[in-house]
């Protein structure tokens, strides 16, 4: 009977600590997750700098960002962001097509959220003549 109630004590201390791991996890909280460039000369690349905190207890790494096609590139902090800590994601769109965009980037973690979206939006406008 004594070994039972040990082996259920050791059961429930394991299961706890396993409940306390999933929360204490990263976590993104960004300054912005959408970014407006306006409109933009055809033909200029455009490039904006979402900032984030890590505000969960774990390192927080980023393992991918996946654009949708070539025309939106992603650079990234590619160190572990400590809890408290900032990092940035770099984003250049080439503006080549006169058109209306809207790309969405997605960005793979060991977060709490593994899998988040940030947004970039604008306008490809004609050049003006110099």
């Amino acid at each position: 009977m004594k070994k039972l109630i040990i082996l259920c004590g050791v059961v429930f201390l394991f299961a706890a600590f396993a409940a306390f791991r999933v929360d204490a996890q990263a976590e993104f909280k960004f300054e912005k997750e959408t970014h407006d460039f306006g409109r933009v000369p055809q033909g200029k690349p455009v490039s904006v700098e979402f900032k984030f905190t890590n505000i969960g207890d774990e390192p927080l790494i980023i393992t991918n960002i996946e654009s949708v096609c070539g025309c939106t590139v992603p650079k990234y902090t590619n160190t572990p962001v400590l809890k408290g800590k900032t990092g940035t994601i770099t984003v250049t769109y080439n503006a080549a097509a006169i058109a209306p965009f809207s790309k969405g980037l997605t960005i793979k973690s060991n977060a709490k959220t593994p899998v988040k979206v940030i947004y970039i939006k604008g306008e490809v406008v004609e050049a003006a003549a110099e």
